[in-house]
């Protein structure tokens, strides 16, 4: 392919959004960018600087030190794509209960995504790309040669990040991962900047019944049609 590609694949927390678009990277060689792990390096490095402390939210604080942020995506000896949060691989921690639990609300923060938005259109510059996360078809890319909006039944969602989760996590609660996405799901939807929604050109894939082998054949073929369309 001369022509460089971007694909956005947006959808509900938990659905396999990075699954997917990990997948899309191999199949077509193309940069992989999880959006979503930008704005968790993020959220980590907002709890370590205190913008939680006492429970409370110090978004003044992360505002004064977004400078400080530097996020990378590099080949690890794993063969695989992982994010660095300034120098530090920090792939796994990100994933913790913790972060997902806050990163919804440091998202809706308009000085960190228009931070991330221009990170994200930077990494795509003379790349065919791959690029998953709540706003990438209607927003980081409204122009993507191809949009698809994945979804999942709640319960199914929450099952398998339970599964994700319970083999690293101690003492881990089915029902306040549920409830988690949950929130998660309605701050999403609901937040002035940039919520997630359905580009009215993106094509859904609900993933409720499909193992990943059944999502990537689905995905791929309809790519495939549209690049060929084009």
């Amino acid at each position: 392919m001369q022509k460089l590609i971007k694909i956005a694949v947006d959808g509900h927390s938990s659905c396999g959004k990075s699954t997917l678009a990990r997948d899309l990277s191999k199949y077509f060689n193309f940069l992989y960018i999880d959006t979503g792990a930008m704005y968790r390096a993020v959220t980590l490095f907002s709890i370590r600087i205190g913008v939680f402390k006492d429970n409370l939210e110090n978004n003044d604080l992360l505002i004064q030190n977004l400078s400080k942020i530097n996020i990378e995506f590099k080949q690890t000896s794993n063969n695989k794509t992982e994010i660095f949060l300034n120098g530090e691989n920090v792939e796994n921690e990100i994933r913790n209960l913790e972060v997902s639990s806050k990163v919804s609300k440091i998202a809706t923060l308009s000085e960190l995504r228009a931070l991330m938005v221009g990170l994200q259109r930077k990494m795509s510059e003379n790349k065919s790309v791959v690029m998953d996360g709540r706003d990438i078809g209607t927003v980081v890319f409204p122009d993507a040669d191809i949009k698809i909006f994945l979804t999942a039944s709640l319960e199914i969602r929450a099952k398998r990040r339970f599964d994700e989760l319970k083999e690293k996590t101690k003492d881990l609660d089915y029902n306040a991962i549920l409830k988690n996405i949950s929130e998660r799901d309605f701050i999403d939807q609901n937040r002035e900047i940039s919520p997630l929604k359905k580009a009215e050109d993106a094509i859904l894939i609900d993933n409720s019944n499909l193992n990943p082998k059944q999502q990537l054949d689905l995905a791929v073929k309809i790519i495939k049609k549209k690049i060929n369309e084009s």
